[in-house]
């Protein structure tokens, strides 16, 4: 079993966040920890994943992204590597070997210095709206010579071939921050900004919106593209990857965030530690902002689980580090 904790730790320049974290009581996962080995550097999972940009919270792929594509046996660089073609294809599209990309319906929120991309899920975007709103905006992209698919209300798929090789930050990275900082200045990039400076037009004025403010639900009023590349062959096990953590996180909810780390601990860790404490392999993986500890069960003996749990590593000090 290969389990991973996305969004573990804390924004580390949040000092709401910082505090949330330091209250956290994780028994559970003090034990856990106390069972297993850190993955040595050289068996690092991100190590062909672009380690120059492992610890920096402004890189285009977050790590549980990158841990995520090194397990399927994944190669390319930050920002590229093609979730859009991955989940496409699990959506019943023909991917072929077309370069895709993944087209999220978006509320750019525009504020007093900065628009800021919210949580697409917050849109509560049904199947009729959204393809009312893939309709209106399709012209856009057919002129162009785009293929785009609609798989589901926030998954609509485009593919065309100036995405091979498109570096695009993943929604992970964006949402609650300024976009700016996300769009790219190459000229695939400068593309995209174009179709979403046109979608913003034509969105503007469109009735949907209308009677969707009407409703006090935001308007979709852009998109965000990402995950774009070539589909590339799955060689390893796809891991299990418990997302609890990530909408309050991305809502900077805190008190939310303190609590869904409880029912975890509670249940997916303590369900690891009986498997564990049965015999059972396990690899953990916490991911952060910046960083992922990587974890294995100790199997070379007695004397090694013993040195293990002497070890005993601190929860807060593995979380403060990601």
């Amino acid at each position: 079993m290969h389990l991973v904790i996305p969004f573990a730790a804390a924004g580390p320049d949040d000092e709401a966040a910082l505090q949330a974290q330091r209250s956290l009581d994780l028994p559970v996962l003090r034990t856990l920890l106390a069972r297993l080995l850190p993955v040595p550097p050289e068996n690092d999972l991100r190590t062909d994943l672009r380690a120059d940009v492992r610890a920096d919270p402004r890189s285009w792929s977050a790590p549980h992204e990158r841990v995520l594509a090194r397990a399927l046996g994944w190669t390319g660089a930050d920002g590229a590597l093609p979730f859009a073609a991955w989940q496409a294809a699990a959506d019943g599209v023909d991917v072929g070997d077309l370069a895709w990309g993944l087209l999220s319906p978006a509320h750019w929120h525009l504020g007093t210095e900065q628009v800021s991309l919210i949580d697409p899920a917050a849109l509560m975007l049904d199947e009729a709206a959204s393809r009312a709103l893939f309709d209106a905006v399709l012209p856009l992209f057919t002129e162009d010579g785009w293929q785009l698919h609609w798989a589901a209300p926030l998954r609509w798929y485009a593919a065309h071939e100036s995405l091979t090789g498109l570096r695009s930050a993943s929604l992970d990275r964006v949402v609650g921050r300024n976009v700016d900082a996300w769009l790219g200045s190459d000229p695939a990039a400068r593309q995209v900004r174009r179709l979403q400076a046109e979608v913003q037009m034509l969105l503007h004025t469109h009735p949907l919106n209308a009677a969707r403010e009407a409703r006090s639900l935001l308007p979709v009023n852009s998109f965000w593209l990402s995950g774009c590349g070539v589909a590339q062959p799955v060689t390893g096990a796809l891991p299990t990857m418990d997302t609890r953590l990530r909408s309050p996180a991305l809502a900077a909810d805190w008190a939310a965030w303190v609590k869904a780390w409880d029912t975890l601990d509670a249940g997916p860790l303590a369900q690891a530690l009986a498997q564990v404490q049965r015999g059972a392999p396990l690899r953990l993986t916490l991911c952060g902002e910046r960083e992922a500890a990587d974890f294995l069960s100790a199997d070379g003996g007695v004397l090694q689980r013993l040195r293990s749990w002497w070890r005993r590593p601190d929860p807060q000090a593995v979380l403060e580090a990601l």
